[in-house]
């Protein structure tokens, strides 16, 4: 059956895709909701000074204000209405997910099923809107306080365009909340994983231009700027390779006797990926540090003491900073994975199909053997994660970049492609599948006739 699938998926053509209305109607939604999220990253807040915005975004390219408005797709650096772009709805689901794993009342509705589903995305949206306040309210106050060559990058600053601030972030927040959602169940491929690969995608140009400008210069040298263009290559290819790594589990199916036949026992492989937790791990462990610390940047680091103290240590490329966001990472690594992947549920669907795995019993020694395998795996796809994040931080830290260099950047531009052409292929074969049941259905019927 694999084999097949395999061959079905190699043969897909042009032809097949042509004839699969619905999937063009899907990459067609999804490409003009990413449109209209790009469109609203240039609308500016009400009462901001673009120059002085400008000024801040060039002195701070490279450090954790770079980082988020990489994320942003450019939104923060021109402060317009999606500033905080999908972090805050990031953040609220990495709490809903930490409850669920924590507190009793939260574990229950998680095993409801779809409508204890429903309950955990309504309270998801709801501190969506929580977090989306206090950001933004954060950021209007940081506004305020922020002075450059060409004046306050507020014109008229007091409680109104606070409050205007608030109500346009949040709910340009909601509204990229919403589009996300409507992409992951109308469009192609995950809808929120999408919006953030559209921000990086969209800075992509600029910063290598920005890279040969530097060299241009001589603000870098070719050979260092040839360098980093070559790495970036190598890591690509290097991400390509791990995410297509699993391990294939085989799994026997004994003779079994339907009527009066007698079917022999077949094989087959349960595969689990090397790094079945995707990009999860990297945008969490940066959302929650970046944005907190951004918002810190965004007020030139002035505050309490406390404040300042996190302003100082936290600080893109520092040794705390590595410490904490590749702790983060390996964290959400094993936890997400307990999430996706249950040995227990695995083994026993196993058992109720009759298969088995060769050397294990059936039941608690097969979900056993089946969580050894998984936390063999996802220590091996930790340590992958964190090197591809911690590399390009080393890199920061050794050389200054004047211009955001990070791993999450890599995952994300390739991840989530790959993600997306896998869910085509999906709807390509369910596609073809069901021509072929038409075209088996037809010749029956005129058989019969």
């Amino acid at each position: 059956m694999a084999s097949a699938a395999e061959q079905l998926a190699a043969n897909i053509n042009m032809k097949a895709f042509s004839k699969a209305t619905d999937l063009q109607k899907r990459i067609w939604f999804t490409i003009g909701v990413l449109i209209v999220y790009r469109l609203a990253t240039y609308i500016p807040l009400p009462g901001i000074n673009t120059a002085v915005m400008a000024e801040f975004a060039h002195s701070h390219g490279g450090g954790i204000f770079g980082m988020v408005d990489m994320f942003s797709g450019g939104a923060l650096s021109r402060m317009s209405i999606m500033a905080l772009n999908i972090m805050p709805y990031i953040s609220a689901s990495i709490i809903v997910q930490l409850m669920t794993a924590v507190a009793p009342q939260f574990e229950a509705l998680k095993k409801e099923g779809e409508s204890g589903r429903r309950k955990l995305n309504q309270y998801t949206r709801y501190l969506t809107v929580l977090i989306a306040v206090m950001q933004a309210y954060g950021a209007a106050v940081g506004l305020e306080s922020m002075h450059g060559a060409a004046g306050s990058a507020v014109m008229d600053p007091g409680l109104f365009f606070r409050l205007t601030t608030i109500i346009t972030i949040v709910g340009s927040t909601l509204f990229l909340m919403w589009l996300g959602e409507q992409i992951t169940s109308r469009g192609i491929g995950n809808g929120i994983s999408l919006i953030i690969f559209a921000g990086i995608v969209a800075n992509l140009p600029s910063s290598i231009i920005n890279a040969l400008e530097l060299g241009r210069t001589g603000a870098l040298s070719y050979i260092f700027v040839l360098f980093i263009l070559m790495f970036s290559v190598a890591m690509i290819a290097f991400i390509v390779f791990m995410e297509r790594a699993q391990r294939r589990i085989l799994v026997q199916y004994p003779k079994r006797q339907v009527g009066s036949k007698m079917f022999s026992g077949e094989s087959s492989h349960l595969p689990i990926k090397l790094n079945s937790t995707g990009v999860i791990p990297p945008i969490f462990a940066s959302s929650l540090l970046m944005l907190p610390v951004s918002l810190i940047e965004l007020s030139g680091g002035q505050g309490p003491a406390w404040m300042q103290w996190i302003f100082g240590s936290l600080h893109k490329g520092g040794t705390v900073y590595i410490c904490i966001y590749l702790f983060l990472i390996v964290f959400f690594a094993f936890f997400y994975t307990s999430i996706v992947f249950n040995p227990q549920e695995t083994a026993e669907n196993l058992k109720k199909n009759g298969g088995f795995i060769p050397g294990h019993r059936p039941g608690i020694n097969t979900a056993n053997y089946l969580d050894s395998v998984v936390t063999r795996l996802t220590v091996m796809g930790a340590a992958y994660l964190a090197f591809v994040c911690a590399v390009p931080e080393f890199f920061y830290a050794a050389y200054s970049l004047p211009f955001y260099l990070g791993g999450t950047t890599f995952l994300i531009a390739v991840s989530v492609p790959m993600d997306t052409v896998a869910q085509i292929h999906s709807h390509l074969l369910a596609h073809q599948y069901e021509g072929l049941l038409k075209k088996t259905r037809f010749s029956k019927s005129a058989r019969n006739t």
